[in-house]
């Protein structure tokens, strides 16, 4: 019996080997999209927590663009949050989210070109304004509520982004959106957007979001990996 135990607790050690490692950083909305989906998809990971201001060498060995996530298999290193979400939903998808992603996949990159390319980008100039030219931090503002404006427009037409269910398409964004709140939470309560309003509120008061959004030691300080 006393042996049993031990190849039992042998091959659960094993199996941890075995678990992807995630480098995250709990407040990147890239890293957060990656995590929404990891944790829909029911797919565990080794979770490794950083501070951006302190990169762990490990991080810096595997993936020298330094960026999060980046999640580490046996056989490949993804560095980009889409390409881990696909990887997750290959793996799993209970909820089959990746239907209405891959319906049109045109569509699909065009959106999410919006959202990184176009979107990102003026929202990093309005958001951290003093990093870049400050003065022109409403300019910024205002071409990405074009791109707000687009999706509310979307909202009206159907309760999710994904249609009649929250999916890929609301999760991979809405990150970004509350980035974009979080800004000047007053000037964007005010803005005529009562669905997307509805849309985010609902997403950040979710169980899902919380449980993404917990804190996590910092693995470089603590060496604790978190089963996520």
């Amino acid at each position: 019996m006393i042996l049993n135990l031990r190849v039992d607790f042998h091959l659960m050690a094993e199996t941890q080997q075995l678990k992807p490692i995630l480098y995250s950083f709990r407040r990147c909305p890239f890293a957060m999209r990656a995590r929404l989906i990891l944790k829909t998809c029911k797919v565990t990971v080794r979770l490794r927590e950083i501070e951006l201001k302190d990169k762990p060498k490990e991080l810096l060995q595997a993936s020298p663009k330094a960026t999060v996530p980046v999640l580490i298999l046996p056989d490949q290193i993804l560095e980009q949050s889409m390409d881990i979400i696909l990887w997750a939903l290959s793996i799993s998808d209970p909820h089959n989210i990746l239907v209405s992603w891959n319906a049109d996949k045109a569509t699909s990159a065009q959106f999410l070109k919006s959202l990184d390319d176009d979107f990102k980008h003026h929202l990093d100039r309005y958001k951290y304004a003093s990093r870049f030219e400050p003065k022109d931090k409403n300019f910024h503002r205002d071409l990405a509520m074009l791109w707000i404006e687009n999706i509310e427009v979307k909202l009206s037409e159907m309760p999710y982004l994904s249609g009649k269910m929250i999916g890929i398409f609301d999760y991979i964004c809405l990150p970004f959106i509350r980035q974009f709140r979080i800004a000047d939470p007053d000037w964007f309560d005010s803005q005529k957007l009562p669905n997307l309003h509805k849309s985010l509120s609902q997403f950040l008061e979710s169980d899902l979001f919380k449980q993404v959004m917990q804190k996590m030691p910092i693995w470089k300080k603590t060496g604790i990996e978190t089963e996520f």
